[in-house]
């Protein structure tokens, strides 16, 4: 008896102490991605269009396998990106792959028994794996720190052809800080042998697709800068289709009408269709002038093997600043989604955000938790990375027309011309009141933040009147010299002993810390590529950030985002420990941190 009541005394402590620890941190970001994609399948020529599938959440990517009976295609309605497959009529769903990894883009064998998939779930980077449908064991095939995307196996069985950035860089689009995307076809046996490029290096070609009688491969092309004009600008654009033939490496034109032309496909006819994108009548278009099913939210259309039928996504895009949770790849963090650079209150119960209209005019939102988004200020501004004053009083963000944001030229202007204006750093306070500025003059001033004394703020400032970090003392209003290089996105810890930063070093962008003083610089990561988007932990202890550097997952027009490659990772401040929070092919920035604290619920 004794002992049994000793081991309920036990129990009820540990329980007791279970229920008071902290549970998993909770992070805001920004994620450029559909809200919803569905699955549809209709006649070739768009009629008779009917849903497949409907899951609510995110489904893409379908494939028709050889003998019809199956539509492979990526969902992410249980969590990450994983693979499935239904019938044509919509029965018989059933999940193929269940990996805490990005599983996508699969293509079927000739005989239908496998299945050749692009995956992160060897070393996170994007390379192709092949699975037994009947038994679901998947294998690599390729590897290495680059990503192959967009896998098409030949009829005859022999080669899997995919497309590449392997070999390639990140050089930044036209002098600004998003990424190209050098991209190539490759061709590799089923077995992982015989691996070979058959494009020409140095500019675009993706998404392969084999002719009937397995001598040749369709894909798109472009130039490199036009990954980056394309995946944002509104504008119409050209891409062209070439066929490329596998012995002899010979690339002829593919007839096909203007525009531009993504996801390639070769039908059973040997004739080519294509999606057209940012057109007056955009979506599937045969070679022979046919339309097919339309719309501008149209994606990755597969045919049936007689070629009757197609199956495709179509994409929703409503962002919210209503947080909206997803998958992390991390079990230490909750995550979810709001819009552009989204920031905690101190005490944690609320956070603010921004949204940004088609005209750049913007509006500041501040969400209490578990209740709707309220409108506190509206400009015909851009309004960006709005931050708290410790006590919860104010709140400090940048406002300018967009041109003002940018370290580059904007057609004919440059940053600091007067057509600009000059970005500002505003304060404003919670309820909408108390607006002001307190920069001016031509300089691009942005992306503020508060000292834990509320009495200083760090600021970045670029144009005539010099570059890098200012500190202003609030009171009256004078600056001083923190950095003088390239730097961005400076962030105050919360422990008021660090600053965190953004520094352009020949060409990339790493995370450095530096003392309020100038004292004390070190450089926290090294790595090609990009580094943005702090986020301090509300103890100091460690820094999210956003990272390039495990490049992209997909060919770069696919997501419509400047960024597709973005990933949020967490470090200690001083650059060790480094960990991966999410794994997609979509675009993350722009991590906030809530503040939490150790609550009962034995009540």
């Amino acid at each position: 008896m004794l002992r049994l009541r000793t081991l309920l005394v036990i129990a009820s402590a540990f329980a007791s102490t279970s229920l008071l620890c902290p549970a998993a941190d909770h992070i805001l970001l920004l994620r450029i991605a559909p809200t919803h994609a569905d699955l549809f399948i209709s006649n070739a020529d768009g009629s008779a269009e009917h849903p497949l599938a409907h899951s609510g959440e995110l489904d893409y990517n379908p494939t028709w396998s050889p003998r019809a009976d199956w539509i492979a295609f990526t969902s992410e309605r249980v969590g990450s990106a994983d693979l499935y497959r239904v019938h044509p009529d919509g029965t018989g769903i059933e999940r193929l792959t269940d990996n805490p990894a990005y599983d996508d883009q699969a293509a079927f064998s000739p005989d239908g028994k496998k299945l050749v998939f692009v995956s992160t779930r060897a070393a996170g980077f994007a390379n192709l794996w092949t699975l037994d449908t009947a038994t679901h064991k998947a294998s690599p095939l390729t590897s290495g720190h680059s990503g192959d995307f967009r896998p098409a196996w030949s009829p005859d069985g022999k080669w899997i052809a995919f497309s590449s950035d392997r070999g390639s860089n990140l050089p930044p689009a036209k002098g600004r800080w998003e990424r190209l995307h050098l991209v190539d076809i490759y061709l590799i046996h089923p077995d992982g042998t015989g691996l070979k490029r058959i494009s020409e290096h140095g500019n675009f070609c993706g998404s392969p697709k084999w002719t009937p009688d397995s001598k040749s491969i369709v894909t798109y092309c472009m130039s490199a800068e036009n990954t980056w004009t394309y995946r944002v600008g509104k504008g119409e654009g050209e891409t062209s289709l070439v066929r490329i033939d596998i012995a002899t490496g010979t690339t002829t034109p593919v007839a096909a009408g203007p525009g531009v032309k993504e996801f390639p496909s070769v039908l059973p006819s040997g004739e080519t269709a294509y999606v057209r994108k940012r057109n007056a009548t955009p979506g599937v278009l045969y070679a022979s002038g046919k339309p097919g099913p339309a719309g501008e939210d149209l994606r990755s259309p597969s045919w049936s093997p007689d070629g009757a039928q197609v199956v495709y996504s179509r994409y929703t895009v409503k962002r919210s600043p209503q947080p909206t949770k997803i998958w992390s790849g991390n079990p230490n963090f909750e995550v979810d989604t709001t819009t552009f650079l989204p920031a905690y209150d101190p005490a944690g119960g609320r956070f603010v955000t921004t949204t940004i209209n088609p005209d750049m005019s913007s509006t500041i939102f501040i969400i209490d938790e578990g209740k709707p988004a309220r409108s506190i200020f509206d400009r015909k501004e851009l309004m960006l990375a709005p931050q708290w004053s410790a006590d919860s009083r104010q709140i400090v963000f940048g406002i300018g027309v967009f041109s003002s944001f940018l370290d580059v030229a904007v057609g004919g202007q440059k940053p600091a011309d007067p057509a600009n204006g000059g970005a500002q750093v505003a304060v404003i306070n919670p309820d909408g009141t108390g607006f002001h500025r307190i920069t001016s003059g031509p300089n691009n001033n942005a992306f503020a933040s508060f000292a834990p004394d509320g009495k200083h703020i760090v600021y970045r400032t670029a144009g005539p009147e010099g570059q890098g970090l200012r500190i202003m003392n609030l009171e009256d209003h004078t600056t001083s010299v923190l950095t003088t290089e390239y730097d961005n996105f400076p962030l105050w810890s919360p422990r008021n002993d660090l600053i965190a930063f953004i520094r352009q070093i020949d060409g990339n962008f790493e995370v450095f810390t530096i003392h309020p003083d100038g004292k004390d610089l070190k450089q926290l990561t090294n790595t090609p590529g990009n580094e943005a988007h702090l986020a301090w932990s509300p103890d100091g202890e460690r820094l999210l950030f956003t990272s390039t550097r495990m490049g992209f997952k997909d060919e770069a027009l696919y997501t419509d985002s400047p960024q597709p490659y973005g990933e949020i990772f967490v470090m200690r401040y001083d650059g060790t420990q480094i960990e991966q929070i999410t794994d997609d092919q979509w675009e993350e920035g722009g991590p906030a941190w809530q503040p939490h604290q150790a609550i009962a619920t034995n009540k």
